[in-house]
């Protein structure tokens, strides 16, 4: 279907969230849905109050219906209770939602966030399409995928029914990004030198305890290095053990964040991203091609990360090291080697970029489109 082109009129619901590994592809769907010819007003999303969506989508202007949910702990307590009474409630919110929108069809984007949406459509018979962007779709994911019409996947290997390879979701201003004609506009942007090795250490939106510890550790090793600057993103849930900012006026710079609200930035700064293995981040990395380290996270569901990261690391674009064991020195071994070699990390960038994907977007949208009712 031609950008533009009009289509026909109704609603379109994107369900789920939770993480912003779960809205930010939520939100780049719903972008190239508009730029497919659907009104803007006809794209709604559902996803859960104490979810990130409530913080990203209201500035995008975008219908938002926030239901009251809690996600299922990895053990049995209490909680679980909570939990199962309120995904009652949200289920019957989303059938009264449903019933009143009557879309034409439903996009899961995974997350607890995404199950009431999802068993509301079952049961008013609108089509499902479930959107996976890890190389092992999570148990909503997977509970959807016998329920959709079709599946959008990012990787081949995906278990998912009525797959077909789309591509993770990426935003705009990812794709427009290209770290080498945007690096020196990046690094004035973020106050960052222009003359030091940047490295870019993420645990994703909620962030990594580990990864910080890592970083806590190295920067007393490297406190005299004036040759490195580190931009740590710590995640919005980690506010203690954090190094200390450093200026860089007396050896290395420190720059420490809670949340990197324009990651294409950040992307097209830094030399070398260190990494946890989240679909999106591995998407980003690959489609942008920054070299990276990634670090899997190894409480993930089923060690999802680990295949994510071995994706990409199998492909010549990162470098992968299991959390257990790695510390700082280890950690500091691997990016010198990095800093000391441009040829290596040109071969690591041209790598990424060969495997990523910049218009999962427009697919996942031509998708939702053609089983729409």
């Amino acid at each position: 279907m031609s950008a533009g082109a009009p289509v026909r009129a109704g609603a379109l619901l994107i369900a789920g969230g939770g993480t912003a590994g779960h809205v930010l592809p939520a939100l780049a769907v719903a972008d190239a849905l508009v730029d497919a010819g659907v009104a803007m007003n006809d794209v709604h999303l559902v996803g859960a109050r104490r979810g990130m969506e409530a913080q990203l989508v209201p500035a995008t202007g975008f219908d938002l219906t926030l239901l009251d949910l809690r996600n299922f702990p990895r053990r049995v307590t209490a909680r679980h209770l909570v939990a199962a009474a309120k995904l009652i409630v949200g289920v019957v919110s989303a059938l009264r939602l449903v019933r009143r929108l009557r879309p034409r069809a439903v996009l899961s984007v995974g997350g607890y966030a995404s199950v009431p949406p999802v068993v509301a459509a079952w049961l008013w018979r609108v089509p499902i399409v479930v959107l996976s962007y890890d190389a092992v779709p999570g148990l909503a994911s997977k509970v959807a995928g016998h329920l959709a019409a079709a599946s959008a996947v990012a990787f081949p290997s995906s278990p998912l029914r009525r797959q077909v390879l789309t591509g993770a979701p990426l935003r705009k201003a990812i794709v427009a990004c290209e770290p080498a004609r945007d690096r020196a506009a990046a690094r004035v942007a973020l106050a960052l030198p222009a003359d030091r090795f940047v490295v870019l250490v993420t645990g994703g939106s909620l962030g990594s305890g580990a990864l910080n510890a890592l970083i806590v550790d190295l920067a007393a090793t490297w406190s005299a290095r004036h040759d490195v600057a580190i931009r740590l993103v710590t995640g919005t849930r980690n506010t203690t053990g954090l190094p200390a900012s450093r200026d860089g006026h007396d050896g290395l710079l420190v720059q420490v964040v809670p949340f990197e609200a324009r990651m294409e930035l950040a992307y097209a700064a830094c030399d070398v991203a260190v990494a946890r293995a989240g679909a999106t981040t591995v998407a980003e990395l690959a489609a942008i091609g920054v070299p990276s380290i990634l670090v899997p996270w190894p409480l993930a569901a089923e060690d999802h990360q680990s295949v994510n990261a071995r994706w990409l690391g199998d492909a010549g674009g990162a470098v992968v090291l299991a959390e257990r064991g790695l510390d700082a020195s280890r950690l500091g071994a691997e990016l010198d080697r990095l800093h000391e070699d441009v040829d290596v990390r040109t071969t690591m960038a041209s790598a990424a970029r060969t495997v990523g994907h910049r218009d999962g977007a427009a697919r996942v949208a031509e998708l939702v489109l053609k089983v729409a009712r």
